[in-house]
């Protein structure tokens, strides 16, 4: 799967590779999300039947048959043509669950059509409440199941080496973008239609506190899934709250350079939740045994950005299917290695802490 990113940096843009490859700061939690892994070790066991697996799972109430999900990223056209409607086909290929970006190239309608199945819609709220409801309204109406609010994005976030790889291309990339004004930018992306951006000076909410939830509640019959929690006392308070369920994450390190990976902070999320909702998690997920350690340790299904981005950006649609189904491969085998015939056999007796 490492094969693509190359393949991917050579064929898209500098700049556009960079947002997507960039971390913030110094970039420690970008290094901490892949060594985190290190710091879990799997026990396998022995003598059981694996001649059969069963790699499916249900999550709210809707079966799929693989735990890996599709996160969402934004701007995909900005890899390859079609963006995000590529993704969504190679997603129903091997019926993956599939959440789109609120900052999506292609329409929440276009790519539920292109998936054939309900999506999940990931929400940036800004601080004006009116474009949430909006969002929301448009996304039940596309028969979104459920709503993915993006709570670690507060404020500014300064990406170094995003700038150095923009520096090097010297497009004028106004076919993405417009840089004269945040409303103009905005404009440009087909969930902003019709929606009143005036004034709007952030695409994220710097304001948002528990109370934006219950507005959400009354306002959709969707569930309500948190993404962006690192801390057991936020994981608490969700499930207190009556979250659906919450998305373990430091937006794939884009956030803050906290240098604490997602699987690190998983074990606590997960005693702090004691199995009253769903937990996913995201950022640095690279290989079938990650996987399998975030389900061992409480995961229900694990999201995975970069690395399907690399397929879309090296080969398209071909890319995206090659490396979900070489993440379905990888953990078909090393489930198969732990003894667990199905992923209700990952237990957290098979992982310990290194």
């Amino acid at each position: 799967m490492f094969e693509f990113e190359p393949v991917a940096r050579k064929t898209v843009p500098p700049a556009h590779f960079g947002y997507m490859a960039s971390g913030v700061d110094d970039e420690v939690t970008l290094r901490a999300n892949r060594e985190g892994f290190l710091k879990f070790q799997l026990r396998p066991r022995r003598l059981v039947d694996v001649s059969k697996v069963d790699m499916s799972t249900e999550i709210l109430g809707v079966k799929f048959d693989t735990p890996i999900i599709v996160a969402p990223v934004g701007g995909q056209k900005a890899f390859y043509t079609g963006g995000e409607i590529p993704v969504a086909k190679a997603a129903k290929v091997g019926n993956h669950l599939q959440i789109l970006s609120t900052v999506t190239t292609s329409s929440v309608e276009e790519v539920t059509a292109a998936r054939g199945a309900p999506i999940w819609y990931q929400l940036y709220a800004t601080n004006k409440w009116e474009i949430a409801k909006a969002f929301v309204t448009r996304a039940e109406k596309a028969g979104c199941l459920a709503i993915a609010v993006t709570v670690d994005r507060n404020g500014g976030r300064n990406q170094e080496t995003l700038t150095r790889l923009q520096r090097t291309d010297t497009r004028e990339c106004s076919a993405c973008h417009d840089r004269s004004s945040m409303e103009a930018n905005l404009r440009r992306r087909p969930m902003y239609d019709g929606v009143d951006v005036t004034g709007l000076t952030s695409g994220q909410s710097s304001a948002m506190t528990w109370d934006f939830f219950k507005r959400l509640r009354d306002t959709t019959k969707m569930k309500i899934v948190i993404k962006g929690i690192l801390a057991h006392e936020d994981a608490k308070l969700a499930a207190d709250a009556g979250i659906d369920a919450i998305i373990v994450s430091n937006h794939g390190a884009r956030a803050e350079d906290s240098g604490r990976s997602t699987i690190d902070a998983l074990p606590e999320i997960v005693e702090a939740v004691g199995g009253r909702m769903p937990i996913l998690i995201d950022s640095g997920f690279r290989r079938g045994t990650d996987i399998a350690k975030a389900l061992c340790m409480g995961a229900q299904g694990v999201c995975i950005g970069r690395p399907y981005i690399w397929g879309l950006g090296a080969f398209g649609q071909p890319g995206v299917e090659r490396v979900l189904e070489l993440l379905r491969i990888e953990l078909r085998t090393i489930m198969q290695q732990l003894g667990a015939p199905s992923i209700k056999h990952l237990t957290p007796a098979m992982v310990r802490r290194a």
